[in-house]
């Protein structure tokens, strides 16, 4: 069967990073296949220069048995998964990466480290992870917001999700995205919470409390990305029918649709945690190289547009659940 995966928007993607200089990663605990793997791929298409954080002599044995050649490398050592963390996080703060990615640990772990308020990386923003998907059937990148960090985020929470998933959206060329806020209909009700913080969080945009978007909400998901929904629902929006942002109500709705998309739909996910002082790669076993490639483009669009503002960072405010 001929795959109808075509990384059109991928290959986009990756294309925008041989104009920038390869930013340089700390890659804690790169101690499996996949992502010792995905860090040496993302180094070879020149997207990355990586610092392998962990066990040194784990990480240089499990190399030469997968053959990947490490000698333009830096080593750093770490015991164990929690350190390897705790040193990556170190090395953003001492100024030597521009970005972090994960390793063979798991998410918690990696991001327990980057919100502590001693020695972590927090912002005044709340963390939140956004998808980058690469949908055959779509006629550009859609992303989803969040499905993976906040699991029933408020209102307030909502309002930094969305603010991060705009200035990715900037980040990645898009000068004024269109979000759509996801609820099951697209009709205010007081019967469903999500259409009440769908309405608000449209006024804040009204209000600049949001802002380098256009927002629209409630929406059901069928008037977010097709013309045709929206028109017979007589949705006149800019937003209906060719939303670039979905932010969904919660963890468990983003979480789902964004696998029934990968699973059904044959999209693949990069994905990126933003709000932190850097951006935060985060990959998946089931991920293909290509989509591992451009979790590391993006993050590497995103420490350029970084670098372009020389954006102060706010004072720490997030709260200490925020992972």
């Amino acid at each position: 069967m001929t795959d109808v995966r075509t990384h059109q928007k991928y290959e986009a993607l990756i294309a925008r990073c041989r104009a920038l200089r390869p930013v340089t990663v700390a890659v804690a605990h790169p101690c499996d296949e996949v992502s010792l793997h995905a860090a040496a791929a993302a180094a070879r298409a020149g997207i990355i220069v990586p610092i392998l954080v962990g066990p040194v002599a784990r990480i240089t044995m499990l190399a030469a048995t997968l053959g990947v050649d490490l000698s333009g490398y830096r080593l750093v050592d770490a015991p164990h998964s929690h350190a390897s963390a705790a040193r990556a996080v170190e090395l953003v703060r001492a100024g030597d990466a521009q970005a972090l990615m994960k390793g063979s640990l798991h998410t918690d772990e990696l991001l327990a480290e980057v919100v502590r308020a001693d020695t972590g990386l927090r912002t005044g923003r709340r963390l939140s992870h956004v998808f980058i998907m690469d949908v055959p059937t779509y006629h550009k990148p859609l992303f989803i917001t969040d499905a993976a960090v906040n699991i029933r985020p408020t209102l307030e929470q909502k309002a930094d999700i969305a603010q991060n998933a705009i200035d990715l959206a900037h980040a990645l060329g898009i000068a004024r995205p269109k979000m759509a806020i996801l609820s099951a209909v697209e009709t205010v009700s007081s019967k469903l919470p999500s259409t009440l913080d769908a309405a608000a969080l449209c006024k804040m945009a009204e209000r600049g409390q949001i802002t380098g978007a256009l927002l629209d909400g409630p929406l059901a998901l069928d008037n977010a990305i097709s013309p045709e929904a929206a028109r017979l629902k007589h949705l006149g929006s800019a937003v209906a029918g060719d939303a670039d942002v979905l932010l969904v109500p919660d963890l468990e709705a983003g979480n789902m649709l964004a696998k029934e998309l990968t699973f059904l739909a044959n999209a693949d996910a990069a994905g990126i945690v933003l709000g932190a002082r850097v951006p935060v790669i985060l990959t998946s076993r089931a991920d293909s190289e290509r989509t591992r490639l451009a979790s590391c483009a993006v993050a590497a669009l995103v420490a350029a547009a970084a670098r372009a503002t020389a954006a102060p960072v706010a004072a720490p405010a997030v709260a200490a659940d925020a992972h």
